[in-house]
């Protein structure tokens, strides 16, 4: 495919794409590493649900399940063993991208247990473990951006630890991962840590937000401010990013070897068929920013995308005023946010649970004679 094809496009502006999935097949396939020549793809993103859809397609794992079950019946460290190989697998094919970018792209994201996203501690704890047991510099953890989850990102990033903080949704909380982030590192540089060697990003999940506020709109009798939070939301993010990582207090870290924390964009999927089925990438493009994106909307925009500019600095004050808006139309910001944190989760919790019921499931017909 033509280098100057739409995504590589997307990419010239400054924005990296990162592919929201992972499996075993993708990377033994060589498809991944197409991918990043075809799709200027730097970047992978795996969740427990993505997991979940790898393990439960194919036999790609079956051969080292069986000689992990002749080892442990202990699902979840089963678990663990055949996602960190893929992970450190993703992490070598992506490797010439972390290189040619000095670090700043190239990573590989693997998530914590959901399970314990509320408690600090074994969140930490995990998360070091995991940085350990992969052992690759292009690697990030995935911590959520629970309350208990703050003290952890600071403590991660305080100790020389990549982390993806996952399931933003609302801005009060952005602010809070950010300045989580800015401490960690301010604690890395005085305790004579070098922070070049680390990299994060903050995961501000879109399309989500439009599901929740579309149906509290319709049920509320609104369609005029239908599909407009989620993109607002996400622009006043950016707007944030652009007054943190500036200033006397940035400058500082940064002539110590620092890097910004970018916003990423997830849930960037379109799910209401009346909208755009490009919106959420086409609407938040702006430099220094990441768009992790599911394979239908890379095909998608590879098809009809439009790169418009740094379409993120559009509409700020549109955007503020619209909060204010919903509050009028009977729709609480807060309360959407919050609910959508939970669910998100309770959502990952549900996969890794039967990521834990199909281990169990195959343990019967894979267990050695």
């Amino acid at each position: 495919m033509a280098q100057d094809n739409r995504l590589h496009k997307l990419a010239a502006r400054g924005q990296s794409i990162w592919f929201d999935t992972l499996s075993r097949q993708l990377v033994h396939s060589g498809e991944l590493k197409k991918m990043m020549k075809d799709d200027a793809v730097t970047g992978v993103t795996s969740n427990p649900s993505i997991f979940q859809k790898a393990l439960s397609e194919g036999d790609a794992y079956d051969e080292q399940m069986k000689e992990l079950l002749a080892e442990t019946d202990d699902a979840s460290e089963i678990f663990f063993a055949l996602a960190l190989e893929d992970i450190r697998d993703a992490c070598d094919v992506l490797k010439p991208a972390y290189e040619k970018s000095d670090g700043v792209d190239g990573y590989v994201s693997m998530e914590v247990e959901p399970g314990i996203a509320y408690d600090t501690e074994r969140t930490f704890e995990q998360a070091r473990w995991i940085a350990k047991e992969v052992d690759r510099p292009n690697l990030m953890v995935k911590i959520p951006a629970t309350m208990p989850g703050l003290p952890a990102i600071e403590d991660c990033t305080a100790h020389g630890t990549s982390i993806n903080i996952t399931l933003i949704f609302s801005l009060e909380r952005y602010k809070a991962v950010v300045e989580a982030y800015i401490r960690g590192l301010e604690r890395l540089v005085a305790s004579g840590g070098d922070p070049s060697t680390i990299a994060s990003v903050a995961s501000f999940f879109v399309s989500r937000v439009d599901s929740e506020a579309d149906k509290q709109l319709a049920a509320v009798g609104n369609k005029k401010l239908q599909g407009k939070l989620a993109i607002a939301n996400a622009k006043l993010a950016y707007a944030h990013y652009l007054e943190a990582f500036s200033g006397p207090r940035w400058e500082f870290l940064e002539s110590k070897g620092a890097t910004k924390q970018r916003c990423l964009w997830a849930s960037t999927s379109t799910k209401n068929p009346d909208y755009r089925d490009v919106i959420y990438v086409e609407e938040l493009i702006g430099p220094e920013t990441v768009n992790t994106m599911p394979l239908e909307t890379i095909t998608a925009f590879q098809d009809h995308g439009e790169v418009r500019g740094d379409t993120v600095l559009d509409g700020i004050e549109d955007a503020r005023a619209l909060v204010e808006q919903l509050r009028e139309a009977g729709v609480d910001y807060d309360q959407v946010v919050e609910l959508l944190e939970a669910e998100g989760v309770q959502k990952f919790a549900d996969a890794f649970e039967q990521i834990v019921e199909s281990i169990r499931a195959k343990r019967g017909s894979l267990a050695p004679a």
